[in-house]
C-alpha cells in the first residue's frame, strides 16, 4: 500500500497533468531507500511510461519568485536555489506543496558536511581540496546575490539562510535536469525518484521537442545538478548526458506526444500517442525490464568521485575511477631529484611541444585510469625531465627548428633499444618506459600514497566492511579511499612490471 506522502503526489500529479502508466510503474517508499521505481508488468524498450508538462516542473520561469529572481539578474543554480527555497516557505500554499514534501531536507553530500567532516572523511581523496573550494564559492555567492533579497523584506530571512542554501544547492545537485532554454534547468517531479545504476539505463528522460515559447530550447535534458554556474569537476566526469546521463542517446520523437485518460484518481493503463505538443516531457524506456525489477535511469558515466560529490553515494567496483596526479606533486618530485632551474626548462620544453595535463579551476593534473594506466602526458613529462642532457639539447633543437617533436621522442627512446618507429603513428607507450621514469612513477604513486595518512589500505577496507551503509559519510568515504587507493596499487604494479621489462631488454640486448 502507497505511503501517505506517496498518495498526496499521486493526488498532485493529476492535478497538474502528470501522467503514467499506472500498469507498468510501481512507486516504493520505505524508510531506508526512500523511494524507488519498480516494473509491474514487462516492460519494452521504447515504450512511454510517463509524460510530465514543463508546467509542472518547478523552475525559475515557474516559481512565484520570478519576478524578484529576474530583478535580482539571478540565473543557474542561483535562481533554482533561491525558487526552491521560496517555493519551501510556502509550506502546503505552493503550488509544489505535495512534491516538496517528498524531497529530504538535504542531499547528504560533502557539500553540506562540517569542514571537520571533509577534513576527516575526505583526507587525501580527489574530493578534498575541491569540496573546500566549493563551500567556499557557494558562501560567496550567498553572501553576494542571496542574502541582499532579504532587503525587501519580501521574503521570510529562515528560510533563506546560509544552510538552507546549501541545501537547496545539494537538492539540485542531485536531482535537477536541464529542461530547455526557457526554463533553465530545474526539479522535474517523477522523473527524480528514479535511483541510479552506472551503465544500467532504463529508462531515458527527454525532452519531445522545443517549446514553441523559445525557438533555442535544448533537447539535451543534462544529469541533475550540471548547471552553467557548476564549479567543479571531481574524476573529470565529461559524460554529461540527457537522462540525467546520456547526451548523445536522443530518444525524442518530435512527432508524438502523450495522453492519458483517468481512472480513480490515475491515468489509465497506456499512455496513448497523439500530437506533437512541445511542453512536455517524457520518460522513455530504452531496454526491456522485466516485471518486478527496479527500474533504473543513469547519470553518466561517473566515478566514485564524481558520484559521491554531485549525488552522495558511491559503488563498488565502479570502473570509471580514476586517480588525479597533481602537476605540483610531479613538480615536488623532480625539484627533489634535480635544480629547480632544471626542472623549469624540461617543464618548458614539455609545453613547447604543447603538451599539457588536464584541468580543472587552477589545478593541473595527470589521471590514473582504473586499470592503473597512466596518462601518456605524464610518461611524457617524466621522460624529458630525466632526458640525458645531450637528448635533451636534440629534443629542444628539434622543437627550435620545427621539426617533428614526436618523431624526434620517439628517435631518441627507440635508439636504446634498436625498435622502430614508423612515422605518422603516436608516441608508443612502451618507448617512454625506462627504467628511470619507471622508478619516477613508483616515487609519485607513494607520494600520492602519503596524503590519505597513517591509515593504511588494509585499515580502510577492514573498516569498510565492518561499515553499514546507514553510516553515509563514514561508509561512502571509505568507498572512495579504498577505490582509489586500489587504483594506486595498480598503477605501482604497471610502474614494477614497465622496470622488470626495461631490465630485461637490457639483458638481451
Amino acid at each position: 500500500m502507497a505511503s501517505r506522502r506517496l498518495r498526496a503526489f499521486k493526488r498532485w500529479m493529476n492535478s497538474h497533468g502528470v501522467q503514467w502508466s499506472t500498469d507498468a510503474l510501481e512507486f516504493i517508499d520505505t524508510p531506508e531507500e526512500g523511494i524507488s521505481v519498480k516494473a509491474l508488468r514487462d516492460l519494452k524498450d521504447g515504450e512511454v511510461v510517463s509524460t510530465i508538462p514543463k508546467s509542472a516542473c518547478l523552475t525559475m520561469k515557474n516559481t512565484g519568485a520570478c519576478d524578484i529572481i529576474q530583478s535580482a539578474g539571478l540565473s543557474g543554480c542561483l535562481g533554482l536555489s533561491v525558487a526552491i527555497m521560496y517555493e519551501m516557505s510556502l509550506g502546503e500554499e505552493s503550488p509544489w506543496a505535495a512534491y516538496l514534501q517528498l524531497l529530504p531536507e538535504k542531499e547528504c553530500l560533502p557539500l553540506v558536511w562540517t569542514v571537520d567532516e571533509i577534513d576527516h572523511f575526505l583526507r587525501g581523496t580527489e574530493l578534498h581540496k575541491i569540496v573546500k573550494e566549493d563551500k567556499f564559492l557557494m558562501y560567496a555567492d550567498w553572501e553576494e546575490s542571496i542574502l541582499p533579497l532579504l532587503d525587501t523584506g519580501d521574503l521570510d530571512p529562515k528560510f533563506f539562510g546560509l544552510e538552507q542554501y546549501f541545501a537547496a544547492r545539494s537538492l539540485i545537485a542531485s536531482r535537477s535536469f536541464q529542461i530547455d532554454d526557457d526554463h533553465g534547468s530545474g526539479m522535474v517531479p517523477l522523473a527524480d525518484l528514479f535511483n541510479h545504476k552506472t551503465g544500467a539505463e532504463d529508462v531515458h528522460f527527454t525532452c519531445g521537442s522545443s517549446d514553441s515559447e523559445s525557438d533555442d530550447d535544448d533537447d539535451d535534458n543534462s544529469k541533475p545538478g550540471d548547471d552553467d554556474d557548476d564549479n567543479s569537476n571531481p574524476g573529470d566526469d565529461d559524460d554529461d548526458n540527457s537522462n540525467p546521463g546520456d547526451d548523445d542517446d536522443d530518444n525524442s520523437n518530435p512527432d508524438k506526444s502523450y495522453t492519458a485518460n483517468y481512472v480513480d484518481e490515475e491515468p489509465a493503463n497506456t499512455l496513448e500517442r497523439t500530437s506533437d505538443d512541445p511542453k512536455v516531457l517524457e520518460m522513455i524506456m530504452v531496454k526491456n525490464v522485466k516485471a518486478g525489477v527496479e527500474v533504473f535511469n543513469t547519470y553518466g558515466s561517473a566515478g566514485n568521485a564524481a558520484l559521491l560529490h554531485r549525488y552522495g553515494f558511491t559503488e563498488p567496483d565502479n570502473p570509471y575511477d580514476i586517480v588525479n596526479i597533481d602537476l605540483d606533486l610531479v613538480l615536488e618530485w623532480c625539484t627533489s631529484m634535480f635544480s629547480s632551474r632544471h626542472s623549469r626548462a624540461r617543464l618548458s620544453l614539455w609545453r613547447k611541444l604543447d603538451y599539457s595535463g588536464c584541468f580543472s579551476e587552477s589545478t593541473e593534473y595527470f589521471e590514473i585510469s582504473f586499470n592503473g594506466d597512466p596518462q601518456v602526458e605524464l610518461l611524457i613529462l617524466l621522460y624529458i625531465m630525466l632526458l640525458p642532457d645531450d637528448d635533451y639539447c636534440k629534443l629542444d633543437l628539434a622543437v627550435s627548428t620545427a621539426t617533428d617533436h614526436k618523431e624526434m621522442i620517439s628517435m631518441i627512446s627507440s635508439e636504446k633499444f634498436n625498435f622502430r618507429f614508423d612515422k605518422g603513428t603516436e608516441i608508443d607507450k612502451s618507448l617512454l618506459l625506462t627504467e628511470s621514469v619507471c622508478n619516477a612513477l613508483l616515487r609519485l604513486a607513494e607520494k600520492r600514497e602519503n596524503l590519505y595518512g597513517l591509515s593504511s589500505i588494509e585499515n580502510d577496507i577492514e573498516a569498510l566492511e565492518k561499515c553499514s551503509e546507514k553510516e553515509r559519510k563514514l561508509y561512502h568515504s571509505l568507498m572512495l579511499r579504498v577505490s582509489e587507493r586500489r587504483i594506486l596499487e595498480k598503477f605501482r604494479t604497471y610502474a614494477s612490471l614497465g622496470a622488470k621489462i626495461v631490465q630485461y631488454l637490457h639483458n638481451i640486448i
